[in-house]
């Protein structure tokens, strides 16, 4: 997985060494370069989806928001279900949400809530990889499964190989970390890289906090003094066999190391100071922000991870109502609002799909003793904006506890279908994998009714 971060490159500036591992990344270079089979994709069906969406921006919430406590409030169910919190009303009568959400409350009409999501995997690790590929982990229900290049790919990386980016930009960007829980013993997530398509589809991952007054992606800093020359680049790039065999490998990831839109994009000090506020200043808020930035320099994928806080994320098991009402909506409530508020504003939110979704919910009944709330995957809610997506509306519904769906449910794989629905892409196009395996780019249906 390449990884950009403040103390990737030693010394502030990449060696010739890590020029040319650049350059298998950003090339794409395929499976030539790494011992796999090529991805073979059928041929198109004679209508593919009309694209709704430039590019798609998954605010991924991991951990497991309760859903009771956020977007699918119960204030009729007993005092063991419903919780600490009210309900608000939204813009849009008829919907309410937590009070935690307030600035979310006022943009109602530009969102979809999904209250209807729902699988049967209660661990943390293998639903992750259910959501980012659209397929089912190799090991389901499972914690103690690592990544490995035997996991489907990461849409993002499906994305690049379908689709990739123009020069001078990744195809998928995913910041500010990969995510991994110290309770679970496979640690890192599957599903976050591009498997068994091979490295040089690996994501462009930015392992640095946003937030951080000193925040820079070292290395592609065109400012930079120390940077190598334009032709020192192209004497490392040179040295390596594949790059000199194969001319475009070479130009390509020069125009990604050289590139201007994306240095500038992820130069967060071009923003107004108001605007960083708006944002708020925290690792979620600024990382919204520059996941906007990015899609504005032509990056289709964006993906923002809740980050690394010391604390669990949103895995709730105790102390589940002060850890939401201090630690974790505010700053989700004002990033998620200042990037709908932004990406309206400019313009953008009709051509940029913003998915905002945890790997599930958390149990209807709180746990007595340490007030928490446990694992609950069967039924959890999303929420989607953009595209083309109407605003104002209710998708599905849960019973009256939040324990389960009252309408057919939609899984993980359903959101990622609905992501590729939305990009133009055919969720069932067969591909294959690096054993000739047909398979589909997702084992979801899209969600269609939810566009305009």
């Amino acid at each position: 997985m390449q990884r950009i971060g403040c103390h990737t490159w030693r010394d502030g500036y990449p060696t010739r060494r890590q020029v040319v591992q650049a350059a298998v990344w950003a090339a794409g270079a395929g499976s030539w370069m790494t011992g796999q089979i090529a991805l073979a994709p059928a041929a198109e069906p004679a209508s593919p989806p009309r694209p709704r969406a430039q590019a798609v921006i998954l605010l991924f919430m991991w951990g497991g928001p309760s859903h009771l406590d956020t977007l699918d409030p119960k204030p009729l169910a007993p005092a063991e279900i419903r919780g600490e919190f009210q309900p608000i009303r939204t813009t849009v009568p008829g919907i309410q949400i937590s009070e935690h959400f307030p600035r979310l409350a006022r943009l109602a009409h530009l969102y979809t809530i999904i209250r209807s999501m729902g699988h049967d995997d209660p661990a943390h690790l293998s639903p992750v990889h259910h959501l980012m590929t659209g397929h089912v982990a190799p090991t389901p229900k499972s914690d103690a499964a690592p990544a490995t290049r035997q996991d489907h790919p990461h849409f993002g990386a499906m994305l690049a190989k379908l689709r990739p980016a123009p020069a001078g930009v990744p195809t998928c960007v995913v910041l500010p970390w990969l995510v991994s829980h110290p309770a679970a013993p496979g640690g890192t997530a599957p599903g976050q890289h591009a498997g068994w398509l091979g490295s040089a589809y690996d994501p462009f991952v930015i392992t640095a906090d946003p937030n951080h007054p000193d925040f820079r992606i070292t290395g592609l800093d065109s400012a930079e003094p120390r940077l190598l020359t334009r032709q020192q680049l192209l004497e490392a790039l040179d040295r390596h066999p594949a790059a000199a065999a194969y001319p475009p490998l070479r130009d390509k990831a020069l125009a990604l190391l050289t590139s201007r839109r994306l240095a500038q994009a992820c130069d967060l000090n071009r923003e107004p100071v108001a605007i960083r506020d708006r944002y708020g200043r925290h690792t979620f808020g600024q990382s919204c922000l520059l996941a906007r930035r990015l899609i504005e320099a032509g990056v289709p994928f964006v993906c923002v991870h809740w980050p690394n806080d010391g604390a669990f994320f949103w895995d709730t098991h105790g102390d589940n109502f002060r850890s939401l009402k201090h630690r974790l909506m505010p700053p989700a409530d004002q990033g998620t609002a200042a990037l709908l508020e932004d990406l309206h504003a400019r313009g953008l939110l009709s051509q940029t799909l913003v998915v905002w979704t945890g790997e599930f919910g958390r149990t209807p009944k709180i746990t007595p003793g340490n007030a928490g709330r446990e694992h609950w995957p069967f039924c959890y809610s999303a929420l989607v904006a953009g595209a083309g997506i109407c605003g104002g509306i209710l998708h599905g519904a849960s019973d009256k506890i939040g324990a389960y769906p009252t309408t057919p449910p939609v899984s993980p794989a359903d959101l990622t279908a609905t992501i590729a629905f939305a990009l133009g892409l055919n969720p069932q196009l067969e591909i294959h994998d690096r054993l000739h395996r047909p398979l589909p780019l997702t084992r979801g249906q899209p969600l269609t009714t939810l566009f305009a």
